[in-house]
């Protein structure tokens, strides 16, 4: 396999778990294994990581480790894991929330406007719903409102009424058939830009992201021991809003609790006033980069 994936903001993301003796630490976004393969090059023998990716294209990148223990399932399921291997809490969780180099550049997976591939999207190829089933299934209200909120895309309503239009005429299987039926929305030398806030939002619902986000981060106050770490990369404004409040708060509405003593309650300390940002020198080695976002934050 070539280079499935060049990973974000490496040395700052993995320095930030603070790696200890006999830790246990979870890389829940496994991908192409830059990270945990990092981590890994850290960690002393007696420590164990937990690599989780729902990806089965994922899993093939996987090391041969006896300190590695690999999950095939969704980060929103870790607790449970943890738990089964036989741990009650860990030292450190790191998430890296962008799509994988392979699946933007995979023709047949749907990821990408720029091959003519069926409308997958699916992260997992178990899940039933595509993205073809939402294009051709949703209601035009239901679409217009997906657009708008997960792409933030301009004339979603007008997006949502072309699909419906064109597809009581045949159904739309294609993302060679989206992006021609499209074509008369797209603005001038924006295209790509209108087109790739459409697919991120088709992404988004098709694999539930909003959803196994707020879960997994849920969950994280409960697995991690005091003084563990939460360490979280961001691509997008939606996402990065709900890491941000739920660091801030303990939950991703950003809602800070008080005691009978009129005194905040948080489970975390953040540790990222700003988030950390890659570096000009990285975003002229991988493009993808530049949209990247890093939250760090401890365990009170």
């Amino acid at each position: 396999m070539g280079i499935y994936h060049t990973p974000v903001l490496l040395e700052e993301s993995v320095s930030a778990l603070a790696l200890t003796r006999g830790g246990v630490y979870a890389d829940v976004t496994f991908g192409g294994g830059g990270h945990s393969r990092e981590i890994l090059s850290r960690m002393e023998s007696d420590s164990t990581l937990i690599a989780m990716d729902r990806d089965s294209d994922a899993l093939a990148n996987s090391p041969q480790d006896k300190r590695v223990i690999l999950v095939h399932n969704n980060f929103r399921f870790l607790n449970n894991y943890v738990r089964y291997h036989g741990f009650e809490k860990i030292d450190g969780i790191l998430a890296d929330l962008g799509v994988s180099s392979h699946q933007f550049d995979t023709d047949m997976r749907g990821f990408s406007f720029r091959f003519d591939s069926p409308l997958d999207m699916r992260m997992n190829r178990l899940a039933r719903q595509t993205a073809a089933d939402i294009v051709n299934s949703y209601g035009q209200e239901e679409l217009s409102d997906i657009f708008y909120k997960y792409g933030e895309v301009d004339k979603s309503r007008r997006v949502a009424q072309l699909i419906c239009s064109n597809r009581e005429k045949k159904r739309i299987e294609s993302t060679t058939e989206l992006n021609t039926l499209l074509a008369p929305l797209l603005p001038k030398f924006a295209e790509h830009k209108y087109l790739a806030k459409i697919y991120q939002a088709l992404r988004i619902e098709v694999n539930e992201e909003m959803r196994a986000l707020e879960l997994f981060l849920e969950g994280t106050t409960e697995i991690l021991k005091p003084g563990g770490r939460l360490v979280v990369i961001t691509y997008h404004s939606l996402e990065d809003r709900m890491v941000k409040n739920f660091m801030k708060s303990g939950n991703t509405a950003g809602k800070i609790d008080k005691d009978l003593y009129g005194r905040f309650e948080t489970p975390f300390n953040v540790l990222t006033r700003k988030p950390v940002i890659p570096s000009e020198e990285e975003i002229a080695r991988n493009t993808r980069a530049r949209s990247a976002k890093l939250r760090i934050a401890e365990k009170i």
